[in-house]
């Protein structure tokens, strides 16, 4: 009885240590969950330290993996990779940091301002080697780093097609992250001083031909101020101030400027501007006899063989 008793003794003390063996490789032991705690509990509080000095912080390589991409964490990072060095002479990245900053306040100062989510930036000669450890090569980039997981593919950015305004990045962030950002932007008096300027020119011009106000009774002029504010329109202005696109894109390796976007759902400043330019040569010359003098008509037609002269190599 003795020895059978040892028989069924053995393996039952083997699957029970084999069980406890599991259990604690398992599940972590009270220390290991404490000293995880306390590395989150530091980072969190290092970043809320930087992020009450700047709105964004300013990471090289070793801070975006020890923050960004190391673990624990339990709050999500919004990154903009730039290069704002003057030597590179990105005109995109600066305009994009701008309004970056202005989003980043926008959160900073806001009451629901929480440590759910941070804003950090990259900047290519601080960190180069963040840029080659995610395979990118274009600049500026928008990405948004998880609390948990891998980024996605829908939380990279689309620059081309959305613009870099405050508001339609703050959109994005919402549909990641669920946290909805109020932009609040500086105060810019530019806009209201032109229009008190706009209106106080047109009551001085009233003021001096008040004797005789037939002028605004003229048809050439009220159809030369709406045929260019179709014109303004029709190029893509109003698309411009929605969305926010860059003049233009150089790209950093081959230094090469192009003006015409490549996506049919997107579009730079500068296409708008040779579209306003060129739009008039589409209008036939008898159509505006009654508007403009001969010479133009000969200047309509010399842009036009300059649009079929050019256009082809604008996009290249």
């Amino acid at each position: 009885m003795a020895v059978g008793w040892r028989v069924w003794c053995v393996p039952a003390v083997a699957a029970l240590a084999l069980a406890l063996l599991f259990v604690a490789c398992r599940f972590p032991s009270a220390s290991a969950f404490r000293r995880k705690e306390m590395v989150l509990s530091e980072k969190v509080s290092q970043l809320m330290d930087w992020a009450s000095k700047r709105a964004v912080i300013r990471m090289n390589g070793d801070k975006f993996r020890r923050f960004v991409k190391g673990s624990p964490k339990n709050y999500s990072v919004i990154v903009m990779f730039t290069a704002l060095e003057p030597h590179r002479q990105c005109l995109v990245c600066r305009q994009a940091d701008e309004e970056f900053h202005i989003l980043a306040n926008s959160w900073r100062y806001s009451n629901a301002f929480t440590n759910k989510i941070f804003f950090a930036m990259v900047d290519f000669d601080d960190g180069s080697d963040v840029f080659q450890m995610l395979n990118m090569n274009s600049a500026p980039t928008f990405m948004n780093f998880p609390a948990k997981g891998k980024p996605k593919q829908s939380d990279t950015y689309e620059l081309q097609v959305r613009g870099f305004s405050a508001e339609q990045i703050a959109r994005w962030i919402a549909d990641r992250t669920d946290v909805n950002i109020r932009i609040i932007r500086p105060a810019n008096y530019a806009g209201p001083l032109m229009l008190g300027l706009l209106l106080a020119v047109i009551g001085g011009l009233v003021y001096l031909r008040r004797s005789n106000l037939d002028f605004l009774f003229n048809k050439t002029g009220w159809a030369f101020a709406a045929l260019c504010f179709v014109l303004a329109m029709t190029s893509g202005q109003m698309w411009n101030h929605i969305r926010g696109p860059p003049y233009a894109h150089k790209n950093p390796h081959t230094g090469q400027v192009n003006y015409i976007h490549g996506s049919s759902q997107a579009q730079f400043v500068a296409e708008t501007h040779i579209v306003l330019l060129f739009t008039p040569t589409c209008l036939p010359c008898h159509n505006l006899t009654f508007y403009f003098s001969h010479s133009l008509k000969r200047l309509d037609c010399l842009l036009l063989f300059l649009v079929l002269l050019f256009f082809p190599f604008l996009g290249r």
